[in-house]
């Protein structure tokens, strides 16, 4: 089977939605109630311990060489315009998150801000706090990270959805 990565993905999501069903199942078949009264039988859900086993066992086999198999791709397909794996790139993205969204705060702030009193007395003296960097800075370099991020991610959508993956599934 030859997949992109993200069909690959999609497979996989079905799969594990597959194995919760099936345990699901399970799970409301493997006990029942019956009163004294009732014949057993015909209450008796529909359930079989090996059947269930094996089309268990057979999931999760197919999970288990699907998720190698992304986990190949990722580790060893480069995304040519960054010059890093897959694998890095899924690093990479939450970093450049991380930054954006601490930055998105820095260049938000103004260069002096009056603190508010709280539980203080009344009193006449008033704290500003200031900025400690230039905001302009933050700004540009919040510009800068945004930009990244969505560089990146456009670069990792394009590689999951047309480089390909051989499944032996």
């Amino acid at each position: 089977m030859v997949l992109t990565s993200a069909e690959a993905a999609k497979v996989l999501r079905k799969y594990n939605d597959d194995l919760a069903a099936l345990h699901s199942r399970e799970s409301m078949s493997q006990l029942f109630v019956a009163a004294i009264s009732e014949d057993v039988e015909s209450v008796r859900p529909e359930y079989d311990f090996e059947q269930t086993r094996a089309a268990e066992a057979e999931l999760e086999t197919k999970i288990r060489k699907l998720k190698h198999a992304i986990n190949v791709f990722n580790s060893t397909t480069v995304i040519p315009e960054w010059n890093i794996t897959i694998d890095e790139m899924l690093i990479l993205i939450p970093q450049l998150r991380n930054k954006r969204d601490r930055l998105f705060m820095m260049k938000n702030r103004l260069p002096k801000e009056r603190v508010e009193a709280g539980m203080r007395t009344a009193s006449n003296i008033i704290d500003y706090r200031y900025a400690n960097y230039d905001i302009d800075a933050a700004q540009a370099a919040y510009d800068e990270a945004s930009d990244s991020l969505a560089k990146a991610q456009t670069a990792l959508d394009l590689v999951n959805s047309t480089a390909k993956i051989t499944l032996d599934i």
